[in-house]
């Protein structure tokens, strides 16, 4: 009897594979359309990481609009897109002239699945770079993404302020940003706590209440880059519904190894000087003593959830030190209380907001208090 399989036919030593490159690709991979299954492209994400690929994963049912806002936002390499729903020759044209409306026309798009042999010269004719059908080699896809990397320059008259905005944040991570316009946002809250938390949900949905309200927010998040092969899988922006929020929340996706602030306060600088006011950074969030987080922004919040710990690990010298503000979010879950009076006894006056993010719950309140 068959047994069904957890890993892709063909594995990928993990190494880096893109060390001769003027920077770590950086690759969307976008699922449009009602296609609800996502097992093909997590494989293939994991592949591209173990090769040193920054893999920005954007979630699945995204529309053309809502992938060309991330694919300008993060600045992608080029987009690689899952077609899988027979939705093609629809959904791929407009993705092209969604990426022409956001102001980045030159964005590599590819396009793999289900796609019939006569389709295909329809893709190409478009302005799609390459077809690649099931089968295709995991290296094959590596080649594909490290020849759409090149190195880092300002945008050719660039149409929309975020298309700049993000090219200029490439440049500041690579050490070659100059003459654009800087200031320093009004108020930038840091997130952080340990995996898990729901640090990414917590942003999104207070990002969905300030949209609500008519006002803007930036959201730079941080993600472990591995050591071994210099890769990372970038995955917190699909807490976003981009479908709903459009431009009103730029989120721009970033790795670590460790806790490498350095050029954060000049990324800040250029997201301030874009226009918004409002800005979250979600660090990695690795363990207790991820601290250096307090130093670059105006507030700290703490984010836990019930089921942490005992009170010794409250007593612990570390993160629960640098907190401004306590989060426990699931608040739904088993021993929040116990998880709330634990917290009550350290906090020495610091505020503490209970939150069930995935439902919105304590939102109102916590955004209140944090950019009242």
């Amino acid at each position: 009897m068959a047994s069904p399989t957890n890993s892709p036919t063909t594995e990928l030593e993990k190494i880096d594979r893109c060390s001769e490159l003027p920077h770590r690709p950086r690759v969307l991979l976008g699922k449009m359309g009602l296609d609800g299954h996502d097992r093909g492209v997590k494989l293939i994400a994991r592949a591209l990481r173990d090769s040193g690929i920054h893999v920005i994963y954007s979630g699945l049912w995204q529309t053309p609009r809502s992938l060309a806002i991330s694919a300008r936002d993060e600045d992608a390499d080029m987009i690689a897109c899952s077609m899988m729903s027979n939705s093609h020759l629809v959904l791929v044209p407009r993705l092209l002239n969604e990426l022409k409306k956001v102001g980045r026309p030159d964005l590599i798009v590819d396009i793999g699945g289900i796609i019939p042999q006569e389709d295909i010269q329809p893709m190409l004719d478009c302005g799609v770079r390459g077809v690649y059908h099931t089968g295709t080699t995991m290296l094959n896809i590596v080649d594909a993404v490290k020849s759409a990397t090149v190195q880092y320059k300002p945008l050719e008259n660039p149409t929309t302020t975020l298309a700049e905005l993000s090219r200029n944040i490439s440049l500041v991570e690579v050490g070659s940003c100059v003459g654009a316009k800087k200031r320093r946002p009004n108020k930038v809250i840091g997130l952080t706590g340990s995996p898990g938390a729901g640090k990414s949900t917590l942003s999104a949905s207070m990002a969905a209440e300030c949209v609500r309200r008519g006002e803007k927010m930036a959201i730079v998040a941080y993600d472990p880059m591995s050591t071994i092969s210099g890769g990372a899988l970038l995955g917190d922006r699909l807490r976003v519904d981009f479908n709903t929020v459009d431009e009103n929340v730029f989120y721009r996706s970033l790795a670590r190894v460790g806790e490498d602030y350095n050029s954060l306060p000049e990324i800040l600088e250029l997201v301030g000087g874009a226009g918004f006011d409002n800005v979250f950074v979600e660090t990695v969030g690795a363990g207790q003593n991820d601290v250096a987080i307090r130093d670059v922004v105006d507030k700290t919040v703490v984010v836990l959830v019930p089921g942490m710990g005992d009170s010794v690990q409250m007593d612990k010298a570390g993160i629960l030190e640098i907190a401004d503000t306590f989060v426990v979010n699931k608040a739904d879950y088993e021993g929040e209380s116990a998880l709330v009076r634990e917290l009550l006894d350290i906090a020495s006056g610091r505020k503490i907001f209970e939150t069930i993010a995935t439902q919105g719950k304590g939102i109102v309140e916590l955004l209140g208090h944090l950019f009242g």
